[in-house]
C-alpha cells in the first residue's frame, strides 16, 4: 500500500493506494492568511499538523504500518524561508501572493531571456521574486536565510529530514533551466539567492530519504519508509490521469485551474504566459496555463450568499439565459494568459431583478471562459488533443464540465479518482519507486465515468464575448 500526501492550498489530502486503486482518502482543511492586500501567507506548521491529523483519520480505515512508500504533492511556487537550523524564518508566502510586482520587472531588466530560461516570464507568484522583495523590505529576515524550500518539501522535511525537491516542483521557482533541468545561476544571482540556498532536486520517484524515527512517532508511519520527491500539484495531477506522454492533458479545478499539455520536448511560449515546466518524470516537459482562481470563486460567492459550493451550482443550474451578470473571478489577480497581478474581480450587468441564482451562474460560467481564454493561449496544441480529463474538486460539477467543454469545444471526460487527483499521482510515484508500477505504467489512464461533448451554444458565447470586453475595459495591462 503506498500513500500519497497532497499540501494544497485550502486542506492537505491524503491517499493511500495499491498499485492501482484508491483504497482509503482524508483531508483537512487548512486556512490563509492576508496581512495586507495582495497577501497570501501560510505558516508551514500547519501544513504538518494537518499532515498529522489526516494520517490519523486514515488510521481509521487502514492500518498506517502496511504503507510501503510515501510520495509527496503540493501547492507550487510558494517560498519557504529556514534558518541555518531549518527552523521557518516567517510564514511562507504562496503562488497567490501578488506582492512582489517591481521584482519582476527587476528580473526581466536584468535576465532578459527569462522567458526562455525559466519557461515563463516573470510573476509575483512564483518563488524567485518573493527573495528579491524580502531583501528589499524584510532585511532582517533576509539576513537569516539559509534555505529556500517549496511547500510540499518542508513536510518532505519533517517526514524525513532532508532538503530536497523534484524537477517539476523546481520548475515552479524560476531559478530552473528547464531546458538543462539544473539551477540556472544568473537566475539565482538576479534575485540575490545563493545555489547552496536551494534544495538538491531528484525525479519525482527517486527516493530521497525515509521517515525518521521522530516522523514516525508523530504520524504513526513505521521509520525507515522510503519518502519519494513525489513534484508540484500539476505534475502529480498529471500521473494520476496518465498525463506524462504527448497527446494527453487535462484540466485541474483547485483553488487555482490548470489546463496542462504533456510532451517531450521543452516547447517555451512565454509571451501568452503559457508555462513551459519540467515534468516530475525524466525526459519529459509540458506546457501549462496556470489560472489563479480556479474554482475557488465558487466558494468566494458561497461565503458572502452563506451557501456552500454545492448549494451555488445547485442555483445556478437552475437559471440561464440574457439576464445573467457578466462576472470577472480575478480576486488575486491572473496568471494565464493576461499576466495581470492588478486587476480584481467584478460584477457588471446587475439590475434591480438580478437574482442569487443569476449571480452563482455568473460565476460559474466565469470559470469557464477562464478555459476558454487559457485554451486559446495555446494555439494549435490544444486542437490536437482527442480530450481533457478534468481533476480537483470543483470536476464535480456538471454544469461546470458541461460549460468548459462548450467554450473550449473539446470533450471534457471525469475519471476516476477525479477530486484525489495529485494525492493519487504522489501515491502512484510512490509505488514506482518500490518496484510496482514502472514509468510506462503511470502513463496508463484510468477509467472514464463521464463525458461531456461540446454542445453549440449561442447565448454562452455571446456573453464570452462581454467578458473578455470587460476584461480589456477595466485592465490597465498596456
Amino acid at each position: 500500500m503506498y500513500l500519497g500526501i497532497d499540501i494544497g492550498t485550502s486542506a492537505v489530502k491524503l491517499v493511500c493506494a495499491d498499485a492501482g486503486r484508491i483504497l482509503a482518502t482524508s483531508s483537512v482543511g487548512i486556512g490563509t492568511s492576508s496581512p495586507q492586500p495582495g497577501w497570501s501567507e501560510q505558516n508551514p506548521e500547519i501544513w504538518w499538523q494537518a499532515t498529522r491529523d489526516a494520517l490519523g483519520l486514515l488510521a481509521g480505515e487502514i492500518s498506517l504500518s502496511d504503507v510501503k512508500a510515501v510520495g509527496l504533492s503540493g501547492q507550487m511556487h510558494g517560498a519557504v524561508l529556514l534558518d541555518r537550523d531549518q527552523c521557518p524564518i516567517r510564514p511562507a508566502i504562496l503562488w497567490n501572493d501578488s506582492r512582489a510586482v517591481r521584482e519582476c520587472d527587476d528580473i526581466r531588466a536584468a535576465q532578459p531571456q527569462v522567458g526562455h530560461i525559466a519557461g515563463v516570464l516573470p510573476l509575483p507568484g512564483f518563488t524567485a521574486p518573493k527573495i528579491a522583495w524580502l531583501k528589499r523590505h524584510e532585511p532582517h529576515n533576509y539576513a537569516r536565510l539559509s534555505h529556500i524550500l517549496l511547500p510540499k518539501d518542508y513536510v518532505g522535511l519533517r517526514l524525513h529530514g532532508e532538503l530536497a525537491t523534484d524537477t517539476s516542483d523546481a520548475a515552479g521557482t524560476m531559478w530552473l533551466d528547464q531546458a538543462s533541468r539544473r539551477w540556472h545561476t544568473g537566475m539565482a544571482e538576479a534575485t540575490d539567492v545563493a545555489v547552496d540556498w536551494l534544495p538538491q532536486m531528484f525525479d519525482g520517484h527517486n527516493v530521497v530519504g525515509t521517515v525518521t524515527v521522530r516522523a514516525a512517532a508523530e504520524t504513526g508511519l513505521n521509520s525507515g519508509v522510503p519518502v519519494v520527491a513525489g513534484g508540484g500539484d500539476a505534475a502529480t495531477g498529471a500521473v494520476s490521469l496518465g498525463a506524462t506522454e504527448p497527446g494527453r492533458g487535462f484540466i485541474s479545478l483547485g483553488t487555482s485551474g490548470q489546463l496542462f499539455v504533456a510532451d517531450r520536448k521543452y516547447k517555451p511560449n512565454p509571451e501568452r504566459y503559457v508555462h513551459a515546466f519540467a515534468h516530475t518524470l525524466p525526459d519529459r516537459w509540458y506546457q501549462m496555463a496556470a489560472m489563479l482562481n480556479g474554482a475557488r470563486p465558487i466558494s468566494w460567492i458561497g461565503d458572502q450568499l452563506g451557501l456552500s459550493a454545492a448549494e451555488v451550482v445547485g442555483l445556478a443550474e437552475t437559471v440561464s439565459g440574457d439576464r445573467v451578470p457578466i462576472f470577472l473571478p480575478y480576486l488575486t489577480g491572473e496568471r494565464s494568459p493576461l499576466g495581470d497581478p492588478h486587476i480584481r474581480a467584478c460584477f457588471f450587468g446587475l439590475e434591480d431583478a438580478t437574482t442569487r441564482a443569476e449571480i452563482c451562474r455568473s460565476v460559474v460560467e466565469a470559470i469557464a471562459f477562464c478555459f476558454a481564454d487559457a485554451a486559446q493561449s495555446f494555439g494549435d496544441t490544444i486542437g490536437s488533443l482527442p480530450e481533457l480529463a478534468a481533476i480537483g474538486g470543483g470536476s464535480r460539477s456538471d454544469l461546470l464540465l458541461g460549460l468548459i467543454s462548450a467554450v473550449t469545444e473539446k470533450p471534457i471526460v471525469r475519471s476516476v479518482g477525479a477530486e484525489s487527483g495529485p494525492a493519487y499521482g504522489a501515491a502512484r510515484l510512490a509505488a514506482c519507486a518500490d518496484g510496482a508500477l514502472t514509468i510506462a505504467d503511470l502513463a496508463e489512464q484510468p477509467a472514464t465515468t463521464d463525458r461531456f461533448e461540446p454542445v453549440e451554444m449561442y447565448a454562452l458565447f455571446e456573453r464570452l464575448g462581454r467578458f473578455r470586453r470587460l476584461y480589456t475595459a477595466v485592465s490597465t495591462v498596456d
